[in-house]
């Protein structure tokens, strides 16, 4: 019995929201955030590799505005 409860336990948790019915999936739009936000990560790391300019000029903006909300 314990074999059985295991086993329906991890078809359970494996199973996608795809296979509920009632829910409606929309086919590759999870794949295209992926590929989204791998290219977005991608093109931060490549500016701030060839620009670093650009990192410390962040890291001053954003020093500035919380400055400007503390005073």
């Amino acid at each position: 019995m314990t074999h059985r409860a295991r086993h329906k336990e991890t078809e359970d948790c494996l199973g996608s929201s795809a296979d509920v019915s009632g829910r409606d999936a929309v086919p590759g739009r999870g794949e295209f955030l992926e590929f989204l936000g791998l290219t977005l990560a991608a093109a931060a790391f490549v500016l701030f590799v060839v620009r670093p300019e650009v990192s410390e000029a962040l890291v001053q903006a954003l020093a500035a505005r919380t400055a400007a909300f503390v005073h």
